[in-house]
């Protein structure tokens, strides 16, 4: 009787994974056949249950209403959570040792933020004044100007504008520009850590594992120069508690910066009119050609 159960078991998913031999785009066939398989494969090692089938399409429903189409973005954070997003990052990144390290896009990126001069503030609520300066280079150290720094990051309150209809629009996000040197510089907060969105599907998921929703202080980079790979990144504030821990995996132990003191003016925030005392953080992105 087993035999003839493992019989039928067998040939339900072999009908499954032929049912697309005849697409006409080979990629489409060949993720498709392989994800019916692996499927099939996870549902007889585990032995589903219906009950636990349908919870299972009860949470993906779900995840599917909490996504709002413009600010939260549901599948992503479950993407983030269950390391996929880090995975195909990984797959879809392989780069030589010069170039800078890639990490997750994340749920709240918002196009069309304001394009801001060089050293501006794209911080209108409160928080400890930082400036984060450097360069845009290739793999060869030449300086590229005119690269587009794209960059969002929290409130002190841990969200997103957007994501917190009461901050301002643009707040903390803006299109920065290197100049001819390929220096850049941001005049905006100190990141804080924070916990990721937990009152929808994915919340729920985290609280059943017993795993913190906590990600590590960090401001959000996607770059694009012309001729170049888009590079898109974080900088992680270098002592955070949740850098071994990230709820998203997204830490790198080369996108670390130090926000330093700085009690005086240099010639770049005495220009730029920076209050003192305030932290400074600097860095340097590599980009590689297409």
């Amino acid at each position: 009787m087993a035999d003839q159960e493992n019989t039928i078991e067998s040939l339900i998913s072999e009908q499954a994974v032929n049912s697309f031999n005849d697409a006409p785009d080979a990629r489409y066939k060949q993720i498709m056949q392989r994800l019916v398989h692996h499927l099939h494969a996870f549902v007889g090692e585990v032995e589903l249950t219906e009950q636990e089938w349908f919870e299972g399409i009860r949470f993906l429903t779900e995840t599917g209403h909490k996504c709002d189409g413009q600010v939260r973005q549901e599948f992503i954070l479950l993407s983030d959570t269950l390391g996929v997003s880090m995975l195909v990052d990984a797959i879809n990144h392989r780069h030589g040792a010069n170039a800078t390290d890639t990490t997750v896009f994340g749920p709240f990126y918002i196009e069309g933020m304001p394009d801001r001069a060089f050293g501006e503030n794209m911080a209108f609520t409160a928080g400890e004044p930082a400036l984060v300066r450097g360069r845009v280079v290739d793999t060869h150290g030449n300086s590229l100007g005119g690269a587009v720094l794209d960059v969002w990051q929290t409130a002190e309150n841990g969200m997103y504008s957007g994501q917190d209809t009461e901050q301002p629009f643009g707040n903390l996000r803006g299109r920065y520009r290197t100049d001819a040197d390929g220096c850049f510089a941001i005049r905006t907060i100190v990141p804080v850590c924070y916990p990721i969105p937990t009152d929808g599907p994915v919340g729920r998921m985290l609280n059943a594992a017993n795993r913190h929703p906590w990600r590590p202080a960090h401001l959000h980079f996607m770059i694009d120069m012309p001729g170049y790979r888009k590079l898109v990144t974080h900088l992680f504030n270098h002592d955070d508690p949740y850098l071994e821990s990230d709820a998203v995996f997204g830490v790198k132990q080369s996108l670390q910066v130090i926000y330093e003191d700085r009690v005086a003016h240099d010639d770049l925030s005495a220009s730029l009119g920076i209050e003192v005392p305030f932290k400074r953080a600097c860095y340097e992105f590599v980009m590689e050609t297409e």
